[in-house]
């Protein structure tokens, strides 16, 4: 009987008050729990760190941990986490991910792979409509991405996770990305490859995550985008299938972010409050 790794989910999180429940409890709530969860606090100025200690009391038996990084920044938050995990699989999600119930099961089944270092899977926007057509399209885009792109099987940050053996060998590798220009989990994906280590793709390794960052002005959603391109000019990545994730981005970016104008992702109803805020912004500044 083949054995199963043990897996820890690393949630870095700041000022996510509004999200940070709705994670834990998609973490709590798995067919098969995670060995351990550990979220690291970012010194956050909100209740992250509150709501936090309360799904802790309220699951015990979900074994979470709750840390704090001085050093404020993504990659070191996410370092801090790998380093005091101590699952053979560190899951890597966002604040804002919702993992499908089956999540961990998908991950330890993948990794009893030996050759896989590690792996990701397809997300479901969970704060806008139709999520399973959502779902749908994402996995056909991804399965398209991964045949035309075979030497480029991205990482994604908000699902994602790493054999810790992997881990050690790229670690010294990864940018610290001190100007925030980078994407770190495609810096880690490219990492990897350079070791010769394999980036898997599973179908049924499915996170959720929110849409919230496709509400960005469009200036700061370009930039954004073209993270990608610093990273791969990082890696020396020369390759126009890998940069095909650029152009998706730029496509979706202005009918959904209209869509959202009338959808709130809390309630998952039709609303025309984003837009009436939205004009009163706007009339505010006349």
């Amino acid at each position: 009987m083949v054995k199963l790794p043990t897996v820890s989910i690393i949630i870095p999180a700041y000022n996510e008050e509004k999200v940070i429940k709705k994670c834990l409890e998609s973490c709590v709530s798995q067919t098969d729990l995670a060995d351990e969860i550990v979220v690291v606090d970012n010194n956050s100025q909100d209740d992250t760190a509150k709501i936090v200690r309360q799904i802790q009391r309220a699951h015990p038996e979900a074994h979470i941990r709750l840390l704090t990084e001085k050093e404020q920044g993504l990659v070191p938050t996410r370092n801090h986490g790998f380093a005091s995990s101590k699952g053979e699989v560190m899951g890597r999600i966002d604040a804002d991910s919702v993992l499908d119930p089956n999540w961990v099961y998908s991950v330890r089944r993948t990794f009893a792979t030996k050759s896989v270092a590690a792996a990701t899977g397809p997300v479901v926007y969970h704060d806008m409509p139709l999520p399973k057509v959502g779902l749908a399209f994402d996995k056909r885009i991804r399965r398209a991405l991964y045949n035309s792109a075979k030497d480029h099987t991205f990482l994604f940050g908000s699902n994602m996770a790493i054999r810790r053996g992997a881990w050690a060998q790229v670690q010294d590798l990864v940018h610290r990305d001190e100007a925030d220009e980078f994407h770190e989990d495609i810096d880690i994906a490219l990492s990897l490859y350079r070791k010769g280590l394999y980036v898997a793709y599973d179908p049924e390794m499915i996170g959720g995550m929110s849409a919230r960052r496709l509400e960005d002005k469009p200036r700061d959603f370009y930039n954004y985008v073209m993270r990608f391109e610093r990273t791969f000019q990082a890696h020396n990545v020369s390759s126009a299938n890998a940069r095909i994730p650029i152009f998706i981005y730029l496509m979706i970016y202005f009918p959904i972010r209209t869509l959202r104008k009338f959808y709130d992702g809390e309630t998952n109803k039709f609303t025309l409050q984003k837009l009436r805020d939205d004009i009163r912004e706007i009339a505010e500044k006349i």
